[in-house]
């Protein structure tokens, strides 16, 4: 019996999906198609939870057979990451983009990174002070104990870490493990080797135009192909979402997120508020703000349902290019914000957690000395945060640790992790997007054309 009600689920998905398809086939916008996938995820995982139970062996199995579509979808866009960087950036280079600029424009968007995560990081104090967040009021079961032994692992591995020895981090001394992604900051090292080999390329350009040339006709090739794969994949997106959100409805602890509700709820609060300050950031820059939020929506849905900014990275870079920022900016501002400046990990959820844990440490989370050391903290730990599950935690650490605050309630969190995670995913990619838009329109590179016309299908619509 169990084996026919798993049948009859994996069935049900593929029906749904076939009309996703036939949505595509009909030309239906790919903004819309990505929003009734996640539509249909949620209610169609809701009644999976109901019928069967969060826990079932049914359902277990079910979302063993969904994830070859959803975290396969993942899987394929991590896997066009790295050569997706490395190719892009080395063609803004053969084809002239940043070379004039490139100093500034890596200054304006480490600094625009930095420089919100401090401000998510003051609205994450503000928020927490403003619900009256306790710390010691969460509860500690078998799960959180669990989890708080292997936090305590992972601190030890980091607590000794400086901040030279995490600038240092960031250089790639073996750039071919790096361009398998080895490190939390592989990505942004795999940045640094393609800028000195495009430095490398202007140099033969002056000495030897015939070497250039031919180097730059097989780079050309190389990112065409890459393009065209990065293409191929984001096809598939309305599928990824479908089954990424029916796995989180379906298996989600509602129990104890109601429990946690005000935590939760605070969460979304202060991550909401921040991404209305990304919208008026573009708004000082006269970039209109809802036309940002149409062509963001797919991008940031996808980062809402899959918890990873490094598996959007394709997506990220596409959907800037769709608003008429220069391609090595994009992919700048994109690589950069997977590593530094990660608004919701790096920025609100550690200065969250210190804010609730430091009246047990006996401080007065009000002190204004406190609250200033704690923003210029978050700040500064916010450079090498991993995009991918876990680097918030890691963040938490560096924060906690570096201002003698009691590490447990990371691990107190557990159950409602998945869930706040995915609104901090979705607000980093929006800071890392934000970052570019803002930096082409100070450089003057931002095409408004773009931006303020028609969304480019070709771009983004596949």
């Amino acid at each position: 019996m169990s084996t026919l009600l798993i049948i009859v689920n994996i069935v049900l998905l593929l029906l749904f999906i076939a009309g996703l398809y036939a949505m595509q086939k009909k030309h239906i916008s790919f903004s819309k198609r990505v929003f009734v996938g996640l539509g249909l995820g949620i209610l169609f995982g809701l009644i999976l939870q109901y019928v069967y139970g969060a826990k079932s062996d049914v359902l277990k199995s079910t979302i063993e057979w969904y994830n070859i579509v959803g975290k396969g979808y993942v899987k394929l866009l991590q896997m066009i990451v790295m050569p997706l960087v490395f190719i892009s950036i080395l063609s803004a280079f053969t084809k002239m983009k940043l070379t004039n600029n490139i100093g500034k424009i890596s200054t304006l968007i480490i600094g625009l990174l930095v420089g919100t995560t401090a401000v998510a990081a003051a609205i994450g104090i503000s928020t927490t002070l403003t619900f009256n967040l306790d710390g010691a009021q969460f509860q500690q079961g078998d799960a959180e104990s669990a989890r708080i032994e292997q936090v305590e692992q992972r601190l030890g591995d980091i607590e000794n870490l400086s901040t030279p020895a995490k600038i240092l981090e960031l250089l790639p001394a073996n750039p071919f493990l790096d361009l398998t992604g080895d490190r939390a900051t592989s990505t942004i090292a795999v940045v640094i080797f393609s800028a000195i080999i495009g430095v490398a390329y202007l140099g033969i350009k002056r000495k030897n135009p015939e070497q250039a040339e031919l180097f730059a006709k097989i780079v050309d090739a190389f990112h065409t192909i890459t393009m065209r794969v990065v293409t191929l994949i984001l096809r598939l997106t309305p599928y990824g979402v479908l089954a990424i959100m029916i796995r989180v409805a379906a298996t989600s602890d509602y129990n104890a997120i109601w429990q946690l509700g005000k935590f939760v709820v605070a969460s979304y609060v202060a991550m909401i508020i921040m991404f209305i300050i990304h919208l008026l950031l573009l708004t000082f820059a006269g970039l209109n703000p809802i036309t940002y939020v149409k062509k963001a929506f797919p991008v940031l849905t996808f980062a809402f349902t899959s918890r990873t900014s490094a598996g959007a990275l394709p997506l990220n870079v596409k959907t800037q290019q769709s608003m008429g920022v220069p391609e090595g900016i994009a992919n700048f501002a994109g690589s950069f914000g997977l590593s530094i400046g990660q608004n919701g990990c790096a920025g609100t959820y550690p200065a969250m957690l210190a804010i609730m844990v430091a009246p047990v440490a006996g401080i007065d989370p009000l002190t204004p000395s406190f609250i200033l050391t704690l923003i210029a903290v978050v700040a500064l730990s916010s450079f090498g945060v991993a995009g991918v599950g876990g680097g918030a935690t890691f963040a938490a650490l560096l924060v906690l640790s570096t201002m003698n605050l009691p590490i447990a309630i990371v691990g107190l969190l557990i159950s409602v992790e998945p869930l706040i995670d995915m609104g901090r995913t979705a607000l980093n990619v929006s800071g890392s997007m934000t970052s570019g838009l803002l930096t082409s329109r100070v450089t003057k590179e931002l095409d408004t054309k773009v931006y303020n016309g028609t969304e480019h299908q070709s771009s983004v619509t596949v």
